[in-house]
């Protein structure tokens, strides 16, 4: 490995630091980062910092060079903490896990992507269609969960906000024939509620911002998040990366996972009454709360199936029992109508994707399997779960994501750290006992039966009359107020941190947090009237039916308080916690020290306190190492001393052990360096007969037509895969200037024009005219415009002599949306000064004179037709349909219009223009007021012409 990558990136392992301590550790960490080396070996485990932007090590050419080799024979890398797992599974016939840990924001949705794309690379090489089938469902799947369970967040675009733990179910030659996912505690408060800066959940982007004009039109919705309360602080929130899925590809992703056209229907008719229900507000008159517009209640009966009666009923009273068991209706009040209707959305959203999840574990699951007949059944479990988190304000959903990464750092110290250094005590070994910090305090502090903020919280959820989180808070304070990892303002009057009656603190493993304790209770009861599920059971929709079996309780039948929140996902953490924990033990006894892809936040903690988190990582290092080195001395001892002497009756001397170790070890040192030598020089030699080929290949190229284009060029080593892509894109540079050298100089305006058309459209429209010469001024043009080319060319000579412009780029008939929302035949002369508007039937009298200037973009769509949009800095837009001329009826003249303008104004006024293409509506705006344009083809149609719309207007073209 230390030939692999030179002492300039610093230590491949920690394990190999001089001096292990955390100044060594973050020096080495920083200098390999700088280096480009975002992974770093930590024994048999690999830390990861996340460089927040694309690298190009996870291709083909990466996998293949980690596939089935041992873990330090490539440099360090996901993929050979990922090849160690699957081997160690397919050679042992036992379960194994990948923890995938950090705080929010380091990467871990993303390496468990690549976790996952690695096993499935390497698995199957028969390509047996049934395995095929599973591995692209399971692959699929990560699509539609990030579109349904992520979110942006202030420190993360692309922030998973629930918990996943995917088990892959392999047979015994190794190759995936199921699995199953596990999803924790998705944080539904974000459907009705953001932070400053962030957005909802991506689904609903994706559907107003993805969906087709006639999805939103069925779903009553339109394109536009910042007209939906839900959506309305995602539509202002920047995002520096788009979500990593569009609604098209989540769309493909639910077909190939096998989901129903009904089902993919009924999922967004789901997303539609959300949204439409995050808009209803209600009023109160002298004794009743109403709703306002009944419409919207009309679009949501439609929507989930209902009646409007039933959904009025639901949203404004709520069936209780009194105790003789008779059933009354109790109107709610305003405030009680606004909570109902948001514990309703939040409910909605939930069993949704509990419901998408459970669909893709039926058709994932193990299907038809005996062991007696097929072999072990093993497991590989992928964990991405929820990172650290302190935010300005910590709410409940934080508290119970640190507790749960309470419980994984406690199974790491079980695992790792107690049970290594007992067993070298009870094997004789000398060794140096390492205190280190033990979590169990914390998690105590949680979860402890009576005595624990879970159950404080339980208890007041419980209590009956009317108990409030202050209340709850001053119960924490009586009952916790000694535990030296947890305070409050009261506790500490001098911290003005925190604020009386409102804030607790708990000292986690990785820093203080401070939790505001308002709405703890509330979102630890998750109440929601009976009513709204016998709502949605009643439904004459069978997919949503099915999302609400519970609905089918009367009310005298529901009388058991269920559990609450924060106790089911305490229950499911220690579920989880007990599996990894089987797997985890066996793993940390057989050699293969758990495999941990780590992130940032184990070595960085976070930006708070640090007091615990080096000392404990530190000490994994030394553990790791020794772990290995242990087991591998104790098995040869005992071998070679069972001949000679009977094994029962002799101790295992720890001197003999020292002395035996370090034997091994200097074998296994020469051993080492003799194969780094043999490689060194084998890699000297592929790399210089590849040279030599490359040199053989490209001799006469420069005498050939296509200067080397067509040459097939030598698959490289992979110590010169850089230097490789270099030099072809060299090549391509000095093939590109032998072409363009050629182009006499008065081809060259129109050369660069069509390279700014081709750059701007990005191939999003299909035709746009580059096979053609641009003749730009089409007005003046005898063959194009014969009849009133004479009479242009005057008042062009006028408006030249008058306005002093220098060049025309472009002139030509088009058909105008005029202030008064009536479509015209106009004439259109764009100057390097001005942009005119003419009337042809007046001698092309100026109408309007724009100065080119106030441009600031233009749009234009992905289909045939020739409307083009151009925005101004004064949201006065210009909104044209191009008319083809004489010169040939079915020219594409958008292409030309757009790279002409860009490259005048990239050239000449040194400023790039934005250029825009539309796949569904051009947006625009005219005289301030926000427009929409579509599209339509119409039969009978004769010439292309607009319309005006509900939204703006719509381009009528011939459908011929």
């Amino acid at each position: 490995m230390a030939a692999l990558e030179g002492l300039e990136f610093g230590k491949s392992d920690f394990v190999l630091l001089d001096e292990v301590n955390i100044e060594q550790f973050m020096e080495n960490l920083k200098l390999r980062f700088e280096k480009g080396r975002i992974y770093t070996f930590i024994g048999e485990g690999v830390v990861s910092v996340n460089p927040y932007k694309q690298m190009d090590i996870y291709g083909k050419e990466d996998i293949d060079a980690y596939r089935g080799r041992e873990l330090y024979e490539n440099p360090p890398h996901l993929y050979a903490v990922a090849d160690a797992a699957y081997k160690a599974m397919k050679r042992r016939a036992k379960d194994t896990c990948i923890v995938v840990s950090g705080e929010s924001g380091a990467g871990k949705t993303e390496a468990s992507k690549y976790i996952m794309e690695y096993i499935a690379a390497i698995t199957n090489p028969s390509q047996r269609a049934e395995v095929e089938s599973v591995k692209k469902v399971l692959l699929k799947s990560n699509c539609v969960l990030e579109a349904f369970g992520n979110a942006k967040t202030n420190r993360n675009d692309n922030s998973s906000r629930f918990g996943k733990y995917m088990a892959i179910n392999l047979n015994f030659n190794g190759d995936p024939i199921g699995g199953n996912i596990n999803n924790y505690l998705l944080e539904k408060s974000r459907v009705v509620q953001q932070n400053g800066g962030e957005r909802n959940f991506h689904s609903f982007y994706q559907l107003l911002r993805g969906g087709s004009d006639d999805m939103l039109k069925s779903l009553h919705l339109h394109n536009d998040p910042a007209n939906y309360v839900y959506t309305r602080e995602g539509a202002v929130a920047t995002v520096s990366t788009p979500p990593p899925y569009c609604h098209k590809a989540v769309l493909s992703a639910l077909n190939v996972i096998g989901f129903s056209e009904e089902e993919i229907h009924s999922i967004y008719r789901i997303l539609g009454t959300i949204l439409i229900l995050g808009n209803l507000q209600f009023e109160t008159d002298s004794e009743s709360v109403r709703v306002v517009g009944m419409g919207d209640v009309s679009h949501i009966a439609e929507l989930t199936s209902t009646e409007p009666d039933n959904v009025t009923k639901s949203l404004l009273y709520r069936t209780v029992a009194t105790g003789g068991g008779e059933v009354i209706e109790k109107g709610h009040s305003k405030k009680e109508a606004c909570f109902g209707r948001d514990a309703f959305t939040k409910a909605l959203y939930e069993r949704l994707f509990g419901w998408i999840v459970g669909r893709i574990n039926a058709v994932i699951e193990v299907k038809d399997y005996n062991p007696v007949l097929h072999g072990k059944n093993t497991v590989i479990g992928v964990l991405d779960i929820y990172g650290f988190e302190i935010f300005d304000n910590n709410s409940f959903e934080q508290f119970c994501i640190n507790y749960c990464n309470e419980k994984l750092q406690q199974l790491f110290i079980q695992l790792i750290l107690c049970q290594e250094q007992d067993e070298y005590q009870r094997e004789g070994i000398i060794w140096q006992h390492i205190d280190y910090f033990n979590n169990q305090i914390i998690v105590d502090l949680v979860e402890q039966p009576h005595q624990g903020i879970i159950s404080v919280l339980d208890e007041a959820c419980l209590s009956v009359g009317k108990v409030t989180d202050t209340v709850c808070l001053e119960s924490m304070d009586a009952k916790l107020g000694q535990h030296p990892h947890y305070t409050s303002r009261k506790l500490t009057p001098s911290d003005k941190t925190m604020e009386f009656h409102r804030d607790f603190r708990i000292r986690h493993y990785a820093g203080d947090v401070t939790y505001s304790i308002e709405g703890f209770l509330d979102k630890n009861k998750d109440p929601l009237f009976q009513d709204f599920k016998r709502l949605i059971y009643n439904s004459s929709n069978p997919v949503l039916k099915e999302m609400w079996p519970d609905g089918q309780l009367s009310i005298t039948e529901v009388t058991k308080r269920p559990l609450t929140a924060a106790t089911l996902f305490k229950n499911s953490i220690v579920a989880l916690v007990e599996k990894l924990g089987c797997k985890v033990e066996w793993v940390a006894r057989n050699k293969l020290v758990l495999n941990i892809s780590t992130t940032k936040s184990i070595v960085f903690g976070t930006k708070h306190s640090l007091k615990h988190k080096p000392k404990v990582n530190c000490v994994i290092n030394h553990l790791m190492w020794g772990t290995s080195c242990t087991f591998d001395c104790v098995s040869v001892t005992i071998t070679s001393l069972s001949s000679p002497f009977p094994p029962p009756s002799l101790p295992l001397s720890p001197s003999l052990h020292q002395v035996w170790r370090g034997a091994l070890a200097r074998m296994r040192c020469q051993r080492m360096r003799s194969i780094f030598a043999i490689m060194g020089c084998y890699k000297r030699y592929k790399v210089k007969v590849h040279l030599w080929e490359v040199e053989r290949r490209f001799a006469n190229v420069r005498n050939m037509a296509d200067y080397g284009k067509s040459v097939e060029w030598p698959t490289p080593p992979a110590a010169l895969t850089q230097f490789h892509s270099i030099t072809q894109q060299l090549h391509r540079r000095w093939r590109a200037w032998q072409i363009v050298k050629n182009i006499p100089p008065s081809d060259m305006g129109e050369v660069r024009a069509k390279v700014a058309a081709l750059g701007a459209l990005n191939g999003e429209r299909k035709d746009w005219g580059c096979g053609r010469p641009w003749e730009r001024d089409y007005l003046a043009n005898m063959r194009d415009c014969h009849r009133s080319s004479s009479n242009f060319i005057l008042l062009s000579q006028e408006l030249r002599n008058k306005d002093e412009y220098n060049q025309v780029i472009f002139s030509g008939f088009c058909r105008k949306m005029n202030r008064f929302n009536k479509s015209t035949d106009r004439a259109l002369l764009i100057t390097d000064k001005h942009i005119y508007k003419l009337d042809p039937e007046k001698q092309f009298k100026v109408l309007k004179r724009l100065p080119l200037e106030l441009m600031t973009g233009l749009s234009v769509t992905a289909g045939i037709d020739q409307m083009v949009a151009l925005h101004t800095s004064s949201q006065d837009d210009v909104l044209l349909y191009i008319q083809r001329g004489e010169l040939c009826p079915d020219q594409d003249r958008i292409g030309e219009l757009v790279g002409t303008l860009i490259d005048h104004f990239t050239r000449v006024r040194n400023t790039p223009l934005p250029v825009k293409v539309c796949c569904s509506a051009v947006q625009l705006h005219m005289r301030g007021k926000p427009k929409s344009v579509t599209v339509e083809t119409k039969a009978g149609q004769a010439n292309a012409d607009f319309r005006k719309s509900r939204d703006g207007f719509t381009l009528l073209i011939p459908s011929n």
